[in-house]
């Protein structure tokens, strides 16, 4: 799945615009953004803040580009890579369009997951009738090359960028050649970037009586599906929030999503330019069904936000392994070219003040490849 994944779908943006969260993204192929409210410049009645300024330096290159008639988009580039803003990023208005389009759950991918695991990059999830299913592609290959550009050692959103052809301007109906590996074999396959959909949220009930919802991606309208999940789900039940493989979008959907089981009360807070502000669930929420969260090095951004506001109000036992470790706050700006700039202002922390960005989220119990299984002895322990 591709593209970064805004709080709100994002509109017009006009220089100072709305603030963002991002979050780096690994949807299939792209890197994921929250984007907080008010797109536009334009308050909320959400109470969140108008637009500040923000990239000062990146406008003012653009702008002094656009004077001299050379390309803005490029002078931002170059300020970027300037600022040292690992999250900064610079986004055409085709790129900005197309992750708009991931917030109803539709992007430009081959159809696989993948995470950074001890330097290394691993296939964590492949769809159902994608390409990658289609060329034999399996969960814990490992991706060694895109198009031959090797990809040990590089973050996660750049090997996605390449899955996605960002970089060489590629689209749906273009080739990637992957270099793979699996135990002693390896081997390269070339698939087809096509234009995908999904659920984001799926249900399933196990033998035990479980009942496991996830939540492959904060889309728009998942947050009421985990709550239409919690509802109808078995009185008495223990529920799965599996966030595996979770890279983030919609902090709004997450939010939305934590109010199933929180009867209100602060999900995090943010700081932008040094002011703080904070998140909140909506009352009502399932406050004493026994709840499991499942999360892994892949869980990331909006989904580190919903683990974290879990697990420090105690409504939930952390299953897995340490999170990615994305919270920073980002707010975009429209160049003269119509192309889109981002740079961090400030990061998001869970209730009890923890910092997210560079450090992750350690589980309450560790558990890998049977974290499911773990999971559901938690939760015959919770239930008695």
């Amino acid at each position: 799945m591709s593209g970064r994944a805004l709080f709100c779908q994002p509109r017009r943006i006009g220089r100072g615009a709305a603030l963002t969260l991002v979050f780096a993204s690994v949807l299939v192929a792209g890197a994921a953004t929250g984007s907080l409210p008010g797109a536009g410049g334009k308050p909320r009645s959400d109470g969140a803040p108008s637009a500040a300024p923000v990239g000062h330096d990146v406008a003012r290159a653009a702008e002094e580009a656009a004077a001299d008639g050379t390309s803005p988009m490029e002078a931002a580039q170059r300020a970027v890579s300037r600022s040292g803003d690992r999250w900064a990023a610079v986004y055409s208005p085709g790129e900005y369009e197309e992750f708009e389009e991931t917030l109803d759950g539709r992007y430009t991918g081959v159809g696989l997951w993948a995470r950074e695991r001890e330097g290394r990059i691993e296939v964590t999830k492949v769809g159902d009738d994608t390409p990658a299913a289609d060329a034999g592609i399996r969960a814990g290959d490992r991706l060694r090359s895109v198009d031959g550009e090797k990809v040990d050692g590089r973050p996660v959103t750049e090997v996605v960028s390449l899955l996605r052809g960002e970089t060489t301007g590629e689209s749906a109906g273009s080739t990637v050649r992957l270099g793979l590996e699996r135990g002693t074999r390896a081997w390269h396959e070339t698939v087809r970037r096509v234009r995908l959909s999904r659920d984001t949220v799926t249900v399933r009930e196990l033998a035990s009586g479980v009942t496991v919802v996830e939540v492959g991606a904060f889309t728009k309208g998942s947050g009421d599906e985990v709550r239409t999940a919690v509802r109808e789900a078995p009185a008495g039940a223990g529920i799965v929030l599996d966030l595996r493989g979770n890279s983030g979008g919609l902090v709004a959907e997450a939010v939305t999503a934590a109010s199933a089981f929180l009867d209100g009360g602060l999900v995090a807070t943010y700081d932008v330019e040094g002011e703080q502000r904070a998140l909140h669930a909506e009352p009502g929420g399932d406050t004493t069904r026994p709840l499991v969260a499942l999360v892994d090095g892949g869980t990331m951004s909006a989904a580190e936000l919903l683990t974290g506001a879990l697990q420090d109000r105690g409504r939930a036992v952390v299953v897995g392994s340490r999170t990615f470790g994305k919270g920073s706050v980002q707010m975009p700006t429209e160049l003269p070219d119509g192309s889109v700039a981002e740079l961090t202002v400030g990061h998001y922390r869970t209730p009890s003040g923890r910092g997210v960005d560079g450090h992750g989220l350690t589980p309450d119990l560790e558990a890998d490849g049977e974290a499911l299984r773990r999971a559901e002895t938690v939760l015959s322990g919770l239930g008695r």
